[in-house]
């Protein structure tokens, strides 16, 4: 079977991996342009155009499936389009190319959390358990019939980056069982079921903690945006990025956004109890261990973030 491998980001590669390594005949990759990266802005391929060029594989680079990119992929005459997270809307004329359609890897128990986060959004949410499906991608946002189904249980401390590590891999083996049940004429895509929520594209904004929140939301804000787009909060107008924070139920009474130094641990106050600083960048600085970050000041007593 001819397959089309749309996608961008790193958390798509296992998935190209495994389909290859299953012995589908992928005829050519549909990802982002090259994109300038790091200080200096250099013009870099996507991860998933730099690992189809160490396959040997056609890459068709496309901002959004524009006329340029339809007729690229009509001409690799694909049997099935297979989709990770790259980054832009199939239109009508593109989905109806493969034979068997295009088949979208997503990283959520669809119908909760249809969008560009799932992963991030679930963590903020507090979802004990997340997952991934495979379905059949149509016009309306990821509301396609469902092909298969996997569970990952959200731990208590995982990042959106080390959730989507996990997921990229499991849900790597799910699209090539799927990919392969459609090649034999056994699968049996189901309409979603269930309760529908959405997962918007995170913003800067997302990463703005709340100390007065309660600490447990704050934590889970945290993670959720982790690595990307950062947490973050405002000291003397400036941003301040931050690691994920500890939970410090043990420790009350301090108010929201004032910072002390309790032993070793740099503590923030909430809404409820006290939170514990792991790593901080201040401006213009790079990211260190919290408590030498507070022993560079020479007091915590106006520190109060925002």
């Amino acid at each position: 079977m001819r397959v089309l491998f749309a996608g961008t980001p790193a958390v798509a590669v296992p998935s190209l991996d495994a389909l290859v390594d299953a012995g589908f005949n992928v005829v050519a990759v549909l990802t982002r342009p090259d994109a300038p990266l790091g200080r200096k802005r250099v013009l870099t391929p996507s991860p998933i155009a730099q690992r189809a060029a160490e396959l040997g594989i056609e890459v068709i680079r496309a901002a959004r499936v524009d006329a340029d990119a339809i007729a690229g992929i009509a001409a690799v005459q694909p049997d099935v389009a297979a989709i990770v997270a790259y980054g832009g809307l199939v239109p009508p004329d593109a989905l109806g190319i493969p034979r068997h359609g295009w088949v979208n890897l997503h990283f959520s128990l669809l119908p909760a959390w249809r969008g560009a986060a799932p992963v991030q959004r679930s963590i903020m949410a507090g979802d004990d358990v997340t997952g991934a499906v495979t379905f059949q991608l149509e016009e309306g946002l990821d509301t396609g019939p469902v092909f298969g189904t996997l569970t990952e249980a959200v731990k208590a401390q995982d990042t959106a980056g080390d959730l989507l590590e996990r997921l990229s891999h499991s849900g790597a083996v799910l699209l090539a069982q799927t990919l392969s049940a459609i090649d034999a004429g056994k699968a049996a895509p189901q309409a979603q079921a269930g309760d529908v929520s959405l997962a918007p594209k995170l913003t800067l904004e997302d990463g703005h903690l709340n100390w007065a929140h309660p600490a447990l939301a704050i934590s889970r804000q945290a993670r959720g945006v982790t690595p990307e787009p950062g947490a973050w909060t405002l000291l003397n107008g400036q941003r301040v990025k931050l690691e994920p924070v500890r939970l410090r139920p043990d420790v009350s009474g301090l108010a929201p956004g004032a910072v002390e130094l309790n032993g070793k641990a740099v503590l923030v106050g909430t809404g409820s109890h006290a939170v514990e600083l792991t790593r901080i960048q201040p401006a213009g600085k790079k990211m260190m261990a919290a408590p030498d970050w507070a022993r560079g000041l020479a007091s915590l007593d106006s520190v109060v973030f925002e």
